[in-house]
């Protein structure tokens, strides 16, 4: 045996700790099959810090580091993110200054939304997506999709996310895309007292936090599932976005869904 050791090049206290451990329980087990269980809940949309962090919601302390080395063991990977569709199309009406500047923090919901469009394509057709997101929480106030980018998609939306208003002042930020320099756009804001901002020309991280909502739903959802058709698709983004609001936490929110930070914030207040 100590030829072989010798051999194999490995230390006499590596071959000891082995036969002394040989047949004994994992010790990590129960833990595997819980972090387990929440990737395959969540479709493998988690990663380590969001799998510790809802181990923790249910009363598991555990290291990230742990949590990422189990999940290494067991070969749990996320998937990557991809890039969106542009609707800058040059100056075809008036554009806003940036007033939103990149602070990407809100004190409370309904303070500043952000909004934009972006394209992907299912059985060689192509959907447009069009939400808006609420910078407090994260929230997904409400969307709408469509097979042409066309302005009904941005008014239908609108209309749908006014109902959410207070009378609180909001600020609603986009990107230069032609929809949002149009005269009915622009008066729709005004006629409720909303404050207008847009990226600057080409600046992508100006809008940042709706840029990485789609590469997460693309990741998540676009990229994950398969669909027998348009309309199943259509259906499982309904789920996602309500999946999305209600049940997928963020660090960032300590450890809550967007829904449940909201709750917990008004509850404080």
């Amino acid at each position: 045996m100590k030829a072989l050791i010798q051999l194999a090049d490995i230390p006499r206290s590596t071959y000891y700790y082995w036969v002394k451990n040989f047949g004994r329980p994992d010790p990590d087990a129960e833990l595997k099959v819980l972090i387990k269980s929440v990737f395959d809940e969540h479709e493998g949309r988690f990663g380590y810090r969001r799998i510790r962090d809802e181990l923790r919601n249910r009363g598991h302390k555990v290291n990230h580091k742990k949590v990422q080395r189990i999940m290494k063991e067991l070969g749990l990977k996320c998937l990557v993110r991809m890039k969106k569709y542009r609707s800058y199309k040059g100056t075809v009406g008036k554009i806003a200054l940036n007033i939103l500047d990149r602070n990407f923090k809100a004190e409370k919901p309904n303070e500043k939304w952000v909004t934009d469009i972006t394209e992907f394509k299912l059985f060689g057709e192509k959907l447009y997506l069009s939400p808006i997101l609420d910078l407090f929480n994260g929230e997904i106030i409400t969307y709408t999709i469509g097979s042409r980018p066309t302005y009904s998609l941005i008014s239908t939306m609108l209309d749908q996310a006014f109902e959410r208003l207070t009378d609180d002042s909001l600020l609603i930020h986009s990107d230069q895309g032609w929809h949002y320099q149009m005269k009915q756009y622009r008066n729709a804001l005004r006629e409720r007292g909303i404050t207008q901002s847009m990226s600057r020309k080409g600046n992508c991280y100006d809008n940042a936090v709706m840029e990485n909502f789609f590469g997460i739903m693309k990741s998540e959802l676009l990229y994950l599932k398969e669909f027998e058709s348009v309309e199943h698709f259509k259906q499982e983004l309904a789920k996602y976005i309500e999946y999305y609001n209600h049940k997928r936490i963020k660090a960032k929110l300590k450890g809550m869904s967007p829904v449940q930070y909201r709750a917990h914030a008004q509850r404080a207040a």
